[in-house]
């Protein structure tokens, strides 16, 4: 890459260059007018001895001031040469000086996300084009921070204020089926209806808290949790699901994938991607979900079988409402699981990577800064009378397994 460092010293160098080569002509020029001497005929003759002596002189003399002309030259262009290479690293060093304050305002730009827009650059010094520039841009971080803040106002002042008439006509729903009296099927097939499309507008209200929460916002409530017990815990909670699609599940989950962050929202994200890997696949399909440090990360990825799809919109899902084709999504949804998932990976330094597999379905993998697993909290001491404690009444201290429902779970050997 062409820096502007490399720029500014190939510029002073050529611009030594041409300097010395103009002062080096100029003094060339000027010794050879001064060593080329014009001589006047004598007004007399001198005798014969003399005059070879005199023209034997004035070549020696000659000789002496071109030998002189000519070193002169040579160690001129030896000095142009030797400062030629020593303008090279001057340049450098002045380049780099020039550019110094520069290269300051870029790190300090590139550690603002919108997780720190409150930082601004304040860069010290004269009042020139550089601290004009840096000013400039904490203008902008001024404008962009509150943008960001009325945007994320909006985001949850809405949703919430949306919710009160969605509740009013869930009332009103629930209190005209279940007046006294016979109620029409088609009255309790509409309610059935209306309660699926609130259901459904209240999900998409609760998405974009979530969206705004995560991307407005700096995280409170940090701790360290395990991606593997919340992996247990999401599977666990959809076996039904599982089961509804006859989907063969292969979980490779290991305890020891700790990160830091906010447990509710990271159960939100883990959520999202297995909601989305059984809401999107076919009967009689399969998952595979890992859980388990790789690579200095807390790695969760899930995969999932199914026809070949395209990369460009594989690419485009973490972006808020975007789908695949519509015989990937039989199963509806509001176009924001995927979009919160990338939003609460990234409020935790992580990322989000969406593959399409090359035989067919979807590989996601989230990756989320590893930290070492939490030590268990020592336990408290008892001090109780030994003949009043049975030994059935203090029972072993277990954990319990993170398992999948038997029958959705195949052994070890099973193709995932």
């Amino acid at each position: 890459m062409r820096t502007a460092r490399r720029r500014f010293t190939i510029m002073y160098v050529v611009l030594f260059m041409l300097s010395g080569v103009a002062l080096l002509g100029l003094t060339g020029l000027i010794t050879i007018s001064r060593t080329t001497t014009h001589v006047e005929p004598a007004q007399r003759q001198q005798p014969g001895a003399s005059a070879a002596r005199i023209a034997e002189l004035e070549a020696r003399l000659e000789s002496v001031r071109q030998d002189q002309a000519r070193q002169l030259l040579g160690g001129s262009v030896i000095a142009l040469t030797v400062m030629g290479a020593a303008s090279v690293l001057l340049g450098r060093a002045v380049a780099g000086r020039v550019l110094r304050p520069l290269r300051t305002i870029t790190a300090a730009t590139r550690r603002i996300t919108a997780d720190n827009l409150h930082q601004r650059l304040a860069a010290p010094g004269p009042d020139d084009e550089v601290k004009a520039l840096a000013d400039t841009i904490d203008d902008l971080l001024e404008r962009l921070e509150q943008a960001f803040a009325a945007q994320g106002r909006f985001v949850a002042n809405a949703s919430h204020e949306l919710r009160t008439p969605l509740a009013t006509m869930r009332a009103s729903l629930d209190v005209a089926v279940a007046k006294p009296g016979p109620v029409p099927p088609q009255t309790v097939a509409l309610a059935g209806r209306l309660r699926t499309e609130l259901d459904r507008v209240d999900g998409l209200l609760d998405g974009f808290l979530t969206l705004a929460r995560t991307q407005h916002g700096a995280l409170a409530d940090r701790e360290p949790v395990s991606l593997g017990a919340l992996v247990a815990e999401v599977m666990s909670a959809r076996a039904a699901d599982v089961e509804a699609k006859r989907l063969t599940v292969r979980a490779e989950v290991r305890r020891d994938a700790w990160t830091y962050g906010n447990a509710v929202l990271l159960t939100r994200m883990t959520g999202n991607v297995i909601d989305n890997a059984i809401t999107h696949n076919v009967p009689d399909g399969w998952i595979r979900v890992v859980a388990a440090p790789e690579a200095g990360t807390a790695l969760l990825a899930v995969e999932t079988g199914g026809p070949p799809l395209d990369p460009e919109q594989v690419a485009r899902l973490g972006q808020p409402f975007q789908r695949l084709g519509v015989a990937r999504t039989a199963g509806g949804g509001t176009g924001l699981g995927l979009s919160i998932v990338a939003a609460v990976a990234t409020a935790h330094g992580g990322t989000l990577v969406l593959r399409a597999r090359p035989e067919g379905g979807l590989h996601v993998a989230i990756r989320l800064p590893l930290m070492p697993p939490a030590p268990p909290p020592p336990a408290p001491p008892v001090s109780v009378s030994p003949a009043s404690v049975s030994p059935a009444s203090v029972p072993p201290a277990s954990v319990p397994p993170a398992s999948v429902s038997p029958a959705s779970v195949p052994r070890e050997g099973e193709a995932g």
